[in-house]
């Protein structure tokens, strides 16, 4: 075993903060380019605040190592929380977002297009969406609470909560109806 130079774990990591596409391929190159190898080292690597690849790619704005990254094959989780804030990337986005507002917003996009979900809360109860500041983020603004309101209506909402599901409040007005007759 080699025990001298990073991880493949550590070289993810760098890759992620230095937008650095070429590390990045040959991270997956040693793992012989293996879907599930790949998104179990995507998942599974943290540096110790608890960030993941993704979201140091969305501190950085690190969008062609983020863009290979989603479109690998195996089952990449999209909302992982950091051990800091309870953070996901989203979140990380729109931070990012303050001040780089195009950048983020297109960031954030991409990663709505992939399935990140913006109702997902931190440890503050803050959603992505709460964390926008500035009058230049009108957009994200607008693409955040369109994707929320793009979920809740697909859950159907009405009697959902958060986790999806059903909340139970007492009888329907059938089952009342039937205890009349």
């Amino acid at each position: 075993m080699n025990t001298e130079g990073a991880s493949l774990s550590e070289q993810l990591l760098d890759a992620a903060r230095r937008n650095n596409l070429d590390l990045l391929e040959t991270v997956f190159d040693s793992l012989d380019n293996d879907p599930e190898k790949i998104a179990k080292l995507i998942n599974e690597s943290k540096e110790p605040l608890g960030n993941t690849a993704l979201h140091l790619c969305c501190k950085y704005g690190s969008w062609e190592v983020l863009d290979k990254i989603l479109d690998q094959d195996g089952e990449i989780e999209i909302d992982p929380q950091n051990d800091v804030d309870g953070d996901t990337p989203l979140h990380v986005t729109v931070r990012y977002s303050q001040e780089e507002p195009e950048h983020g917003t297109f960031i954030a996009r991409n990663l709505i297009e992939v399935g990140a979900d913006p109702r997902v809360r931190n440890y503050n109860n803050q959603k992505p969406v709460d964390l926008v500041h500035g009058d230049e983020l009108d957009e994200l603004i607008d693409l955040l609470q369109g994707a929320e309101l793009a979920i809740d209506s697909t859950n159907g909402s009405g009697d959902n909560n958060e986790d999806g599901e059903m909340i139970d409040d007492g009888p329907s007005d059938d089952d009342e109806e039937d205890d009349k007759k």
